[in-house]
């Protein structure tokens, strides 16, 4: 072996790695850096070592790869042959470039591409204003009544112009499920008084069907039966009810926000409720935003083609479910609570109120239409088979300006490359249609590009609803993308739009609505989103956004879109270091101290689960340690090395993939949901077969052993998954340590 340390720990197939036979690494370990070893912190992962992208710039490093010595007077000999040697080749070759140039007519020059990458990314920056997308809004919102294929196919001229290498549109025929021609009501059974979801009487006017709130992929018809107040349906509170109650066709009162709707609406079926109506309560909400007379819309589509997918089979088959206000639900639960002034009491039944008894009736229609994706190229040079996604949507149901900003992000990235810059990998855009359905158009063109994205895609980048709010920033990212996603907001906040006030970065892996799912949640491909909204960063629940408001207009919430251009610029930072970076920004730390930060907080826990994860730190610390900085130097080695670590970079997420999760759980075991201050895996958490069977409903006087042999079954099953997950990225960690163990040089 050549010049390199010998303290690189090797992989080799059938050594011991992490206590499992298998591909492995051996048992020489350099201890890792003690900054490194601080205890485990709730907060964001930083790594401080390791960052192999910016190995270019770093002046003290100093090459560990040397070369066979020769002998001192061979050198000096050599030296002064050289010297000669070159002298004469440079003045034969000036003196074909003289009279080449005497001889050659005067031509334009092509632009020089930018010298530094910084440089470039400054300039990309500068080109991305407030005015620009302000325009491009106003471009879009004039086809805002036109149909869905009148603006994708506007869109799709516009790519076109803008100068993307290819642009396709595609469409998708789907089974979509609408309001119905007259709304669905709720009627109290004892006043006769008829309400619409609103909390206004039936006979009042007003209603539109194009605004109507209501859960698309809802089961049809009427239910009558008692109002029970479930709250967030969680598994306490279910089974205090279900000790007391016969839940057959009652209709249960539930906020959204703490769990996902799909998982316990079918919590709620499994125990016999015939219809549920949601809320938000005024109290999961800022102040200033007025929800006690607001309805809303939620889809029960987990994604894709209904038609395909066939989602009204199942235990949801026959629950009626509708979205109300805050105002119908108080009336309907005889709350106290206010909604002016003073501290805010949440909605709630008093345990003295008579339950009212209702009629739900729901006349949602099935109906097949057309939806339409666009999708553009901007090719990469050295690997343009390595994809980095930037999607939004163009559907007419959700609002915040994203299409503005992805097509200013398009003009400045083309008007770069027709200066000479051509990104290593390439950029595909996606607008997609059925966004607000359940991601229709995006789950359709993700199954049927699957195989090609498996082994191509790099990243997505979420352009989903920019500017929601002006209250926070917030920046979502997987484990794999928050050093850099930190890095962006750090220095995006040094000049902050509110005049030096500016919030702290926050930045989380939360499991995020809309397009993201498929790409996240299927294929566990790193993602990335900034966004500003109104709910304060440490109140932030991303369940919440599974409520559709009508959207206030991005002129509205944004009047100078300056929170449009921080987005656009912190979006095109992102892209363009995922497109350009010879190593990508991805972090294995970053995702080891995940695991660990998710099982800290488990009292009993199988040692050989916690020894996996011990064993994935400190791999993880050692790939990224300074150590290794001279083994994964882009100068040091070859392109075809360097594509493979990006390659182990990239795959690292995909360790995690759950083969099952429950309702509206994301199979990718890295994203956490909302709830609680310390993150867990989200099987452990959300298993519906425990909340079913275990002592999360059941009577603890009713138990029998194999019921507590279920249980544990069920639990062991959850904790071996994690297990499987966490020793497989210790294998890939391991080959790609293996895989930059230097070579000998050639001599």
């Amino acid at each position: 072996m050549g010049g390199g340390p010998r303290s690189l720990a090797l992989c080799w197939t059938g050594k011991v790695c992490g206590g499992q036979v298998g591909l492995g690494c051996s048992e020489e370990v350099p201890d890792p850096d003690p900054e490194l070893m601080e205890p485990i912190q709730p907060s964001v992962s930083v790594s401080p070592h390791g960052r192999f992208e910016r190995l270019q710039e770093d002046p003290d490093y100093i090459s560990h790869f040397t070369r066979a010595p020769a002998h001192k007077g061979q050198r000096r000999l050599h030296c002064f042959l050289l010297r000669y040697v070159s002298a004469g080749l440079s003045l034969f070759v000036l003196g074909l470039l003289f009279g080449w140039f005497i001889h050659t007519p005067a031509r334009v020059e092509a632009p020089d591409p930018p010298s530094d990458s910084s440089d470039l990314l400054e300039e990309l920056l500068l080109k991305i204003s407030a005015e620009k997308i302000d325009a491009l809004h106003k471009s879009f919102s004039s086809l805002s009544e036109k149909s869905e294929d009148v603006r994708a196919s506007y869109l799709y001229r516009q790519w076109v112009g803008l100068g993307l290498n290819e642009v396709h549109m595609s469409n998708h025929t789907v089974l979509l499920s609408l309001p119905g021609s007259t709304p669905n009501t709720i009627t109290d059974r004892s006043s006769h008084q008829c309400f619409l979801p609103y909390g206004i009487p039936c006979d009042q006017r007003g209603f539109n069907d194009q605004e109507s709130p209501y859960a698309a992929y809802s089961a049809s018809g009427s239910v009558q039966g008692e109002v029970v107040d479930v709250q967030y349906g969680s598994m306490e509170n279910l089974r205090n009810i279900r000790d007391t109650l016969n839940l057959t066709n009652h209709i249960a009162m539930l906020k959204l926000g703490q769990a996902p709707l799909l998982y316990t609406l079918s919590i709620l079926s499994e125990l016999g409720f015939g219809g549920v109506l949601l809320y938000i309560d005024p109290c999961d909400v800022p102040l200033e935003r007025h929800t006690w007379h607001q309805a809303f819309r939620v889809t029960l589509n987990p994604g894709g083609n209904p038609a395909l997918n066939d989602v009204s089979r199942g235990n949801l088959a026959s629950l009626l479910v509708q979205p109300i206000s805050a105002y119908l639900a108080k009336t309907l639960l005889s709350s106290p609570a206010s909604g002016r002034g003073g501290p805010c009491i949440p909605l709630a039944m008093p345990s003295n109120a008579e339950r009212k008894q209702i009629t739900l009736t729901v006349g949602n229609q099935l109906t097949y239409k057309k939806i339409y994706n666009v999708v553009g190229y901007l090719k990469g040079k050295h690997n343009p088979d390595r994809y980095v996604l930037v999607g939004s949507h163009h559907d007419n149901d959700r609002g915040g300006g994203a299409l503005a900003v992805m097509n200013q992000l398009i003009a400045a990235l083309t008007e770069q490359t027709k200066r000479g810059w051509v990104p290593d990998r390439t950029t595909v855009f996606c607008s997609w249609g059925g966004t607000a359905l359940g991601n229709i158009g995006s789950y359709e063109w993700g199954k049927d590009n699957n195989i090609v994205l498996k082994s191509s895609a790099v990243a997505y980048i979420s352009l989903n609803s920019p500017v929601r709010g002006t209250e926070t920033l917030r920046a979502s990212a997987s484990p794999t993308l928050l050093q850099l996603t930190s890095d962006i907001q750090k220095r995006q906040l040094l000049s902050c739009i509110h005049g030096g006030n500016c919030p702290g970065p926050h930045v989380s892996s939360p499991q995020l609505p809309g397009d993201v799912s498929f790409f996240a949640n299927q294929l566990a491909v790193p993602t990335i989103e900034f966004a500003f909204e109104q709910t304060k960063a440490e109140k932030a629940s991303s369940l919440l956004s599974e409520a559709h408001f009508t959207s206030e207009l991005p002129e509205t919430l944004d009047p100078l879109f300056k929170f449009h251009e921080t987005i656009a610029k912190m979006t095109a930072e992102a892209l363009h270091r995922l497109v350009s970076d010879p190593v990508l920004p991805f972090y294995p730390l970053d995702i080891a101290l995940d695991v660990q930060n998710k099982l800290k907080e488990r009292s009993v826990l199988p040692a050989a689960l916690l020894a996996a994860a011990s064993s994935l730190r400190d791999r993880a610390a050692f790939f990224q340690s300074e150590t290794m900085r001279p083994a994964n130097d882009p100068k040091e080695r070859d392109p075809a090395h360097v594509r493979m670590l990006n390659d182990v970079l990239r795959d690292l997420e995909k360790s995690f993939i759950n083969p099952e999760s429950a309702p509206g759980v994301y199979r990718n075991l890295l994203y956490s949901l909302p709830g609680g201050s310390t993150p867990q895996f989200s099987n452990l958490r959300f298993s519906k077969e425990a909340a079913l069977h275990c002592d999360n409903i059941s009577k603890p006087g009713d138990r029998r052993w194999d019921q507590e042999d279920l249980c544990h079954n069920i639990r062991s099953q959850c904790l071996a998954v994690i297990q499987r997950a966490v020793q497989s990225a210790e294998r890939l960690v391991c080959f790609g340590l293996d895989l930059f163990e230097n070579y000998p040089n050639k001599k």
